[in-house]
């Protein structure tokens, strides 16, 4: 009789410990479905920055060759590039002197301030740099 209750208390604790097992297997398992989903959400938010900064470098590159005619401000959606894109630029007049006191004109900073929407986040990036347009 005890024979048969130790067989019984052996074959118990063994499912007991194949329990365990499954468990911690289990949390294991969710831990690196949670690692490798922010690691994919970290990519999103690499690829969303890079194509930000690409956007933002050509704008800056038409804006110094003068192939966009420049305003004081202006608002404009971009489509095609990520959802609600807005661009807005600004440019302000800088009142700097040379070395000799003379007064610099035409000497401008320009602001590019663009918005867009990542994951229902509203994210944005700014990128400003100085412009001496060229006379024609």
């Amino acid at each position: 009789m005890k024979r048969l209750i130790r067989h019984r208390f052996r074959r118990a604790f063994l499912l007991v410990e194949v329990m365990l097992a499954v468990a911690i297997f289990a949390v294991a398992v969710l831990a690196l479905a949670k690692s490798v989903e922010a690691m994919l959400n970290a990519q999103i938010l690499k690829d969303e920055d890079e194509k930000v900064r690409r956007f933002l470098d050509s704008k800056m590159m038409e804006i110094e060759a003068g192939a966009v005619p420049l305003s004081d401000s202006t608002t404009e959606e971009i489509k095609g590039w990520l959802p609600e894109m807005r661009l807005k630029t600004m440019r302000t007049p800088l009142k700097r002197k040379n070395e000799k006191g003379v007064k610099l004109t035409g000497l401008y900073m320009v602001t590019l301030d663009l918005t867009w929407l990542s994951n229902n986040e509203k994210m944005e990036r700014s990128l400003s740099f100085y412009i001496y347009p060229r006379q024609r």
